[in-house]
Order: C-alpha cells, then structure tokens, then sequence
C-alpha cells in the first residue's frame, strides 16, 4: 500500500464495549451508562451512538452499547450487562425506524442500511418505545434517556403516515423519564454534569434540548412559554394540527427560543428550547474523539451498507438552512451551519489514508448540503430576530454571507495530499447560491471558480441535482427555486463538459405526488424532460416522514403558514396517475398517459408529449 505509512493496528478494547466478556477485558467491575440502538454498532462520527458513547466516555464515564438487542426472546440482551448507575439511552438509529422499514407505497423494504448485510428483521417498528418499554419493565427505577432522529421528529402530537393516524408525543408514548431532541452532544454533557451534582433525573427540567412529560395539575407555566394546541385538539381540529406545526418550526430555529408546552390529557409535555449553534471548537471536539471508524470486530467483515457508502467520506458541517419542506434536517440538525475548523476535517483525511482498503479516493467532501461550509449570517444580531424557516427560500437572504472560498480552500488542501488521486462531492449541491449574484464581485468570482471545480475535479461521471420539480407553484410548496435556474446550471455544466472534452452525465432528481402537484404539473414536468431529452432514473414518490412541512399539509390540508388549502394526492391511484408521467418515454406507460391527459381534457398537452 503507502509505504510511508503505518496502518494501525486495533484490539478489541479500542471499541466500546458490548458484551460482558469486554466490559471485563478493561477491569471494569460497574458501569455507568448503557446505550441500547436499533443501529449496528459503526464506530465512526456518522453514526449517532458511537458518537453519544464516545461524549460520555470523553467525561470519564464507563459505556457500553448495545447494538439491535433481540426484543423477541427472553431479553437477554437488555438483561446482559445489568443495571448501570446513571441511566440507560435509547435511540432507533440514523433514521425513522418506519422510513427505515416502509417504502412510500406501505411495503417493506427489501434492505436496511445500518444492519450487518442489509438484514431488514434486526429492529422492531419504533424501537424507541419498544426499547424503553423493555427497560423500564426490567428496571423501573433505572432513568431512560431517549434520543436520535426518531425521537427528535416524534417530541410533539405528530402525524404518522404508516398508521394514518396523529400519534402521541414520543416521550409519552415510550414513558422515558427525559427526550433529548436534535444534535445531543452538548445536552447530555449537562446532564452527565447534573447527575454528578447529585441531581435526580425528575429535577432537570431547565436543560436546554430536552422534552419531559409532567403532570398538567403541577405545571407552572411562565409567561413566555408558547402553549400549543391539545393533543386532543388537534385530533377534532386538523387545522389546529397545522397552526402548531408552524411554531413548533419556528422555534427550533430561532436562536433565542421559547419554551413549548403541549397537553395529553391529564399530562403536559415541556420542550425546552434549544442550544445555541455548536461553536467550530465544540462540533471539532465531537468529531476528533477517538473513533476506530470502523464497524465493531463483532460483525466479523459482513458488510454494513450505510457503512461502505460513507467510510471514505468527510462530513464537514451539519446544520442546513435550505428549509426544504419534504426534509427533516433542519428539524434535527437545525438551519444555523455547525462547521468544523479545516485543521479537524485534515485530520480525518489523514486518518481515512490510514484505512487498510484505502485506495486514493474520498467519496464525498461534504454535508446535509454540500456548498453550505462557513456560511452564516454577516451580521449575527439580524439572524437572532429572524422566523424564516430557510435562508435562501423564496430568495437569497441579502444577509447571507454566499463565500464559497473557504469550501475551496479545504478541497484545495485535500487534493495536495500526495496519497489522495481524487476526491469526490457526493452530497448535493445548491446550484441556486452557486447563480446567486452577490454585490461583492470576489464573492461571484468564487462562486463561478467553485463551479467550475466540481464539475471538472470532483464529478465521478455523473453531478447529482435536486431540483424536484419543474412548476413554480409545486417549487414554491416545496421552498425549491425555480426551474429556470437548473436550466442555467445544465448550460454551465454542459459548456464545461464540452470545452474540457468530459462526458459526464447531470443527473436531476424529482418528487411526484408533493402536496400542491397535480396530473397536470406532472405532464408539464414530462414535456420539459422531453425538451432536453432527458430519461430520469432518480424520481420517488412523495413520502410523508415526521415533522416535515410537506408531512403537515399531507395530513391537514392545509398550509401552516398561510391556512389556505392545498391539494395533495392521497390514493394509491392518485399517486400513480402523477408518477406516471416520470416514464413518458416509455411505450407501456403511452396508453396510460394519453388517457389521463383526454380525461383532463388537454389535447395540446398531449400533442407536445407525442407529436
């Protein structure tokens, strides 16, 4: 391999423990904290327990995980390594166990990512409360701690689409004794310090990104405190539902928040508002810990999916403030950008080099977005006033500082190192703040160089776009730009191509069935695909998830920030009729098609499809 580098060797004390057998391999006679996840365990910063484990282990506590415990047998996995001393943690894994399980249509999937060969029956369905339920069963008196992207989406009265129905908030459902929501890095490091104050878990309720449940009779309610809509409320009322969703939104991005209460009944759920955006030393903090990057010896070499698409990969902020309405991003990770100091995502690639199968190549240089790096407000005091949900919906915020220097910079970097031969972009880039036009020329002129070295450095064959759509008013639901921008940006990326003898492939993707999307939207999308010849390959149908504004008017019917209605498909035939169009190109779909578009009655539409 490199010569002039020494591959590390690892023993099997170097990951967390999961098993009683390696608790005793580090003397260790008690421990404190056990985590339980629907995950495999990967010991790497991508995967949400690793990193908690890693926190907790970073303040001198003694962890262990447990990966997909056997929930059907005896509970021998829940019982293995007994009661720790300060609590357990739960957590479903990097996504919403029913995303995880359900494709749109309410099938199961055939692979799950984050499990040892792709298995799809090693987590149950919400193994957030099936978890917690076990526990607290087994060890009533043990504190839960419930976290992770399941939980973070499900902490109010929410909309679950596999069962068509609201659900409760999560941390009552569960019963766990605290819900810590969004990135849990820095609230947890305050609990560890609560508890080691000698506080019970029922006396901390004022840390900042936790959920509890209380006794609606107990609560005193400050006279800044935001009251939602009942639980019970919502279900009579949908557009109650709505009218909560935006504030549940607005809150989670606002730097100086408000504390959000919702009532079940005889109970009352207590959110309490965020942390403030991690400082570049606290986000390098986590990710400089001390990870293997590699999936536990346990799993003996079978492939993890999630782990083989990201192990050369470097993510390099979090946070993103396109405020997507279909994604749950900023709903976990929020809309301020969290980045890393380039000395912290230099190490990482040093350490990636080191990897024994590395062979030259970095899969991806980037984030939730991949152009977002460094990019905050220029002045800080207006972003600490402002609602938007996103910074670059319907327009550019003038605020926004769009530099694009510092991503260049790092990319530059990266590439100098003489055991790296290329490194790829393989999270999605917003080409609308790449054609933004700034005041600052220097700005315009790094954006133009930055385009330009993506498309002829770090393509591998083929750029992957979102626009999603291509009608203004299905765009404007979804806060995407407009289609004439991917115009521009294919024009650019053609030019490139050609002037550089290079054949690589745009390739877009879309969603059908998105509320506001008609039959006729997805006719006009299928004619504009015609026009530049276009066969899509990257379309899905519409997937309401958790706590997304999309998911919202889905189940409402009605638009949280303006109460108008809005039409969404619903019906498996609804959803087909739109999807259709997708395959225009394809002859056993012309049938179909040609008599949707007599049914509506539009001849003309039909004669630009097939003429």
């Amino acid at each position: 391999m490199h010569d002039n580098i020494h591959m590390k060797e690892y023993k099997l004390t170097d990951w967390l423990p999961t098993t009683k057998k390696e608790v005793e391999l580090r003397g260790w006679n008690e421990l404190d904290v056990i985590l339980f996840s629907g995950d495999a365990y990967v010991d790497h910063p991508s995967f949400g327990a690793a990193v908690i484990g890693r926190i907790l282990e970073s303040e001198g506590l003694k962890v262990a995980i447990v990966p997909q415990p056997n929930w059907r047998d005896d509970l021998r996995d829940f019982k293995k390594l007994g009661r720790p001393r300060l609590f357990f943690g739960v957590s479903a894994g990097a996504m919403d166990s029913m995303i995880n399980h359900y494709t749109a249509n309410k099938r199961l999937r055939s692979s799950d990512a984050y499990t040892p060969d792709g298995r799809t029956d090693m987590r149950p369905d919400m193994p957030s409360i099936v978890y917690t339920h076990i526990l607290k069963q087994l060890y009533p008196d043990v504190p839960v701690i419930l976290g992770g992207i399941e939980a973070s989406l499900r902490r109010v009265t929410h909309y679950d689409y596999w069962q068509d129905k609201l659900r409760e908030s999560i941390v009552i459902e569960s019963n766990a004794d605290l819900l810590v929501y969004g990135m849990g890095e820095q609230p947890l490091r305050k609990i560890v310090h609560e508890f080691g104050a000698g506080k019970k878990i029922h006396e901390m309720t004022d840390i900042p990104q936790t959920a509890y449940v209380i006794d609606k009779a107990e609560f005193k309610k400050g006279e800044n405190d935001i009251q939602l809509f009942s639980h019970e409320e919502c279900i009579a009322e949908k557009i109650k539902q709505a009218k909560n969703f935006r504030i549940v939104e607005e809150q989670s991005n606002l730097i100086h928040a408000q504390r959000i209460i919702q009532n079940f009944g005889d109970e009352s759920v207590v959110i309490n508002p965020p942390y403030p955006p991690m400082s570049e030393k606290e986000i390098d903090a986590s990710f400089d810990l001390p990870y293997t990057r590699l999936p536990h010896p346990k799993y003996k070499q079978k492939p993890i999916p999630a782990f083989e698409m990201i192990k050369f990969s470097v993510n390099m902020h979090r946070g993103c403030f396109g405020g997507c309405a279909f994604c749950t991003i900023s709903a976990h990770q929020g809309k301020f950008i969290a980045s890393r100091s380039k000395s912290s995502i230099m190490k990482e690639v040093k350490s990636i080099i080191e990897m024994p199968d590395f062979k030259g190549y970095i899969s991806d240089l980037g984030g939730p977005s991949a152009n977002m790096y460094m990019m905050k407000g220029k002045d800080e005091t207006f972003c600490q006033k402002c609602h938007r949900p996103s910074c670059i919906h319907p327009k550019i915020c003038k605020n926004l500082n769009v530099d694009h220097r510092a991503l260049l910079d790092v990319y530059k970097s990266v590439d100098a190192l003489p055991q790296i031969k290329k490194s790829f972009i393989g999270s999605g880039i917003r080409y609308d703040m790449l054609l933004h036009r700034n005041e600052d020329e220097c700005l315009n002129k790094a954006s133009d160089e930055y385009t330009k070295e993506i498309i002829l450095n770090h393509v591998s064959g083929r750029l992957k776009v979102a626009p999603e759509h291509t009608s203004s008013k299905v765009l404007g639901y979804m806060r995407k730009p407009s289609f004439d921008q991917f115009y521009t940006f294919k024009k650019i990326f053609d030019k490139l191509n050609n002037e550089s003898g290079l054949k690589q492939q745009l390739i877009p993707y879309f969603i059908s069935s998105h509320p506001g999307c008609s039959e006729l939207d997805m006719a006009d999308l299928a004619i504009a695909m015609k026009k530049i010849n276009f066969k899509l390959e990257q379309v899905q149908d519409f997937t309401p998830s958790p706590m997304t504004l999309a998911t919202e008017i889905y189940y409402t019917g009605y638009h949280p920030y303006t109460l108008e209605k809005v039409y969404t498909a619903r019906t498996k035939e609804q959803k087909l009729a739109q999807r259709q169009f997708f395959f225009w190109y394809d002859k056993d779909y012309k049938n179909q098609i040609t008599k949707t578009l007599r049914k509506l009655k539009r001849e003309d539409l039909l004669k630009k499809l097939y003429s």
